[in-house]
């Protein structure tokens, strides 16, 4: 059984003469140990999908269970008792200006009735688990952003909970702090075992620790997989448009540059993982079909555990020699797609997956 099950969880609020569905029938299965990302553009219900997950609001419809308990159906002190199983991140922090760090951090504890030597005990573990123990005493003001974010994993997890969810815990946050905090959720899920459920609009984020995906559009789920099958082969429009490859004619000038579009050129883009980094796969290709290969856009990262590149790639030969480059590229596993800059209508670019 999953930790985490959403089933068909809808949400809808007035809306002039009428309602608007915040959320249409999400389901979703997160397992046990697992660093599940939920992305999206504004808009898209991420912080209302968080909502109704902790009960901050009840869904119109649906089930929420966490742990084999339905939320949704609960209130009172049941609702209490089934909330603790649940930390939660907060996007702007959350903490109390008037209350220092230990205090800040203690309060789940207080409100759920725990002796003061329980509450300094797990206080004391927690902070230095995140490495705030000297700030103890420090107030929310004079911390920087990123000690303040360690602050608030901290109070979600001092009650112990089973699943954490995170909205947007690093979009305030600068580059260099932004990296350290994913590497704290990692050590989180690592080492203490905690489920994660990461909901950003941030890409690099969920490439960075995620181990599955699921894109939120208009309120319901268009994709939910693997990072690197839902990175690699999109099937959603709204998916390609978060990666940015989402490639049209109006785009390709700026990968063109000062350039005029050929009538003997194809394009496509191509992905590779591990230690390739596709060259060989350019070369024999080049050597078949004998075309001349210009890489226009190349991008290098970490996807989750291993290496990812894409390259967006100008083909240039005789028709002859373009016909048998396509033929090449069909052969492929993966479904390909070629941009085609001299078709009215709307294309996406090919997605070939090359594997180090």
């Amino acid at each position: 059984m999953p930790i985490v099950a959403l089933e068909n969880v809808s949400k809808r609020y007035p809306h002039g003469d009428g309602w608007l569905n915040a959320l249409s029938g999400v389901n979703l299965n997160v397992e046990e140990g697992t660093i599940q990302g939920i992305i999206g553009f504004s808009g898209a219900g991420k912080s209302t999908l968080l909502r109704c997950i902790s009960r901050l609001e009840r869904p119109e419809e649906g089930r929420i269970l966490i742990a084999g308990s339905d939320l949704a159906m609960l209130n009172g002190d049941e609702l209490r008792l089934a909330r603790r199983k649940l930390g939660v991140i907060f996007q702007q922090f959350h903490l109390m200006r008037s209350r220092t760090v230990r205090a800040n951090v203690a309060l789940p504890l207080e409100i759920a009735g725990e002796t003061a030597a329980i509450i300094s005990a797990r206080v004391h573990e927690l902070l230095g688990w995140v490495g705030l123990q000297e700030k103890a005493n420090a107030y929310p003001a004079q911390l920087s952003g990123g000690q303040r974010q360690r602050v608030a994993i901290a109070r979600a997890l001092v009650a112990k909970p089973s699943v954490l969810l995170t909205d947007e815990p690093t979009s305030a946050l600068d580059p260099e702090t932004s990296a350290s905090v994913l590497e704290l959720l990692k050590r989180i899920r690592d080492e203490l075992g905690v489920t994660i459920l990461l909901i950003t609009h941030e890409i690099n984020a969920v490439r960075a620790i995620c181990d599955r995906v699921a894109v939120l559009d208009g309120g319901s789920i268009v994709e939910e997989g693997t990072v690197e099958q839902v990175f690699t082969t999109p099937a959603s429009r709204a998916t390609e448009r978060l990666l940015g490859r989402d490639v049209h004619l109006s785009q390709l000038a700026a990968h063109l540059g000062d350039r005029s579009l050929q009538a003997n050129s194809i394009f496509f883009e191509m992905q590779f993982f591990g230690g390739g980094s596709g060259e060989e796969f350019l070369f024999e290709l080049a050597k078949a079909a004998d075309v001349k290969v210009r890489i226009l856009r190349a991008e290098i990262m970490n996807l989750t555990r291993n290496g990812y590149g894409s390259l967006l790639v100008e083909l240039t030969g005789s028709a002859d020699a373009l016909a048998t480059a396509r033929q090449q590229l069909d052969k492929i596993g993966t479904a390909v797609s070629l941009i085609d800059p001299w078709n009215s209508s709307e294309s996406t670019a090919t997605e070939v997956a090359v594997h180090g």
